[in-house]
């Protein structure tokens, strides 16, 4: 035992001894190589070879990731943020032009098949007339459905539902006319319907059912705070009872000179749509015992065009003296053609296919008419022209696949079809004049962590790269390696959130400054 004691003994003094012989002296030579870049022997040389060589890998890759952060910050930059800020639509400008002129009459072209149509399920629209349902009425061929206008020297934007909700944010968009403005109306709502997620924050204001007895008709987009309106003005004039002492055979009259009591409603819109000339037919005017009026007088023997062409001057001078067109924008849609097969409206002859020629349908005394009219005014108004377009379009009208079948229609259109087309070229216009939000929100929410990270880590790698490389290496181990990953990660976090926080509800211009101002980072 006791000689155990005395090796146990001996062992720690010199155990001790030999740390007291490492306590140098500060003014001592020796002390200086503990300053030295040698390794201090705790660890064999091949440890120390491993940490070398993570040691020169280190900044190397910090330096690599950093670039390649920031080639990822630009071609997002470009990809997503700078086709915003220059107005792009889903790929494409407001009009892609295809050769050198520089001139495009969108409406001068032809129809393409594109199997992306069509862009909605009528079945899954509430704001789809039964009636304009052909597929959800039995009609079993759908080449119908996928027929694009394709203009002769452009491109029509192609339709991206999240661009033109942000679009019409805080706006408010009124169709004015008679079934085929209300066709229109809906086929719109079913574009913009396909991009909101809840489907029950779009509604009618009133709970009305979709139907043609119902003079006004209003859906409410709540998550983007705008509603598109139908009112129901077949003749966009007043439409009287018989006046005293009139003819017998006078039983209600036009005031070719009066606009519709309802248009005060029109006053305060964001957009206006007008359509009319379905109805000015001698069947629902002379043969129903309605004729013209001008002030008191009856004008018996006034013909349609010219009932017409009056009426749209009044329309004119009151869009003239009361529509402020700096804020309301004005369009105005000629006459849709109809494919009976005969006057009596009696048989409607649907073909699968479109026309190859327009059947002398290309032209109308009312879209004439309407151009003669707009020519003169002293207010911009756009016209959308679909008259020549539709008229080949024999194929989409609803024919026999209505609610009522046994009573055909080759007047209305199915839905989804022709009226798509409308609402697109009509979105291409607007789009022209109001422009592309920079960004929508959920690309915003996307791009700003995007960038913001790209940012945040490009900032924070080379931070660390000219930190790592001033370090001594004897502090360079694999525990303060850790740490300094640990701090970029955290820094990078903490970058991230503070742009959130300084950003949220200002996308469009943190959007802009990150792009613009990137290079300063």
């Amino acid at each position: 035992m006791v000689n155990n004691f005395s090796r146990s003994t001996s062992f720690n003094r010199r155990a001790l001894n030999a740390e007291s012989a490492r306590v140098l002296n500060v003014s001592s030579p020796k002390a200086l190589n503990v300053l030295s870049t040698k390794p201090l022997c705790f660890t064999s040389s091949r440890v120390y070879h491993r940490l070398g060589w993570v040691s020169r890998l280190f900044p190397v890759l910090i330096l690599i990731g950093a670039l390649i952060s920031f080639i990822i910050l630009l071609h997002g930059g470009y990809i997503y943020v700078l086709p915003s800020l220059s107005q792009a639509f889903y790929g494409h400008g407001v009009l892609k032009f295809n050769n050198s002129s520089n001139v495009c009459d969108i409406f001068d072209g032809s129809w393409v098949i594109d199997d992306d149509y069509p862009l909605y399920n009528a079945s899954d629209c509430p704001f789809a007339e039964q009636g304009f349902n052909c597929l959800g009425n039995g009609r079993k061929d759908r080449d119908y459905l996928k027929w694009r206008w394709k203009p002769k020297n452009c491109d029509i934007p192609r339709f991206n539902v999240h661009n033109v909700l942000e679009m019409l944010r805080d706006k408010r968009i009124v169709f004015v006319g008679d079934s085929m403005s209300r066709t229109q109306w809906e086929s719109l709502i079913c574009l913009l319907m396909t991009g909101v997620e809840d489907k029950k924050s779009v509604y009618e204001v009133n709970g009305n059912k979709i139907t043609k007895r119902i003079r006004f008709l209003g859906v409410r987009f709540t998550s983007f705070n705008f509603t598109i309106e139908f009112f129901r003005s077949v003749f966009l004039v007043q439409h009287g009872w018989m006046p005293r002492h009139a003819p017998k055979r006078v039983r209600s009259t036009l005031k070719l000179d009066k606009l519709d009591d309802v248009s005060n409603e029109w006053i305060n819109a964001d957009v206006l749509i007008f359509n009319t000339g379905q109805w000015w037919v001698p069947g629902k005017l002379f043969e129903t015992g309605c004729y013209f009026q001008v002030g008191n007088s009856v004008k018996l023997g006034m013909s349609i065009p010219a009932a017409f062409k009056m009426a749209l001057g009044t329309w004119a001078s009151w869009v003239e003296n009361t529509i402020d067109t700096n804020r309301t924008l004005v369009f105005f849609r000629t006459f849709e053609p109809s494919h009976w097969s005969e006057k009596s409206r009696r048989f409607c002859n649907v073909t699968q296919n479109p026309l190859l020629e327009t059947e002398g349908r290309d032209r109308s005394i009312f879209s004439e008419t309407i151009f003669e009219v707009i020519k003169n005014m002293t207010v911009p108004i756009t016209v959308l022209q679909v008259t020549s377009m539709s008229a080949f379009r024999r194929d989409a009208h609803v024919g026999g696949w209505s609610d009522n079948p046994m009573v055909p229609d080759c007047s209305h259109w199915c839905l989804p079809g022709l009226p798509d087309i409308w609402n697109e070229i009509f979105l291409s216009y607007l789009l022209a004049d109001y422009g592309l939000p920079a960004v929508n929100g959920k690309q915003c929410e996307f791009i700003l962590f995007l960038i913001s990270l790209l940012s945040a880590s490009f900032i924070c790698n080379l931070f660390s790269a000219q930190f790592y490389m001033y370090v001594p290496t004897r502090l360079q181990t694999l525990k303060r390696l850790d740490d300094l990953i640990i701090i970029n990660s955290l820094l990078v976090l903490i970058y991230y959130y503070m742009l959130c926080y300084l950003g949220s509800g200002k996308y469009k211009i943190w959007m802009y400054i990150l792009y613009e101002y990137g290079w300063i980072f």
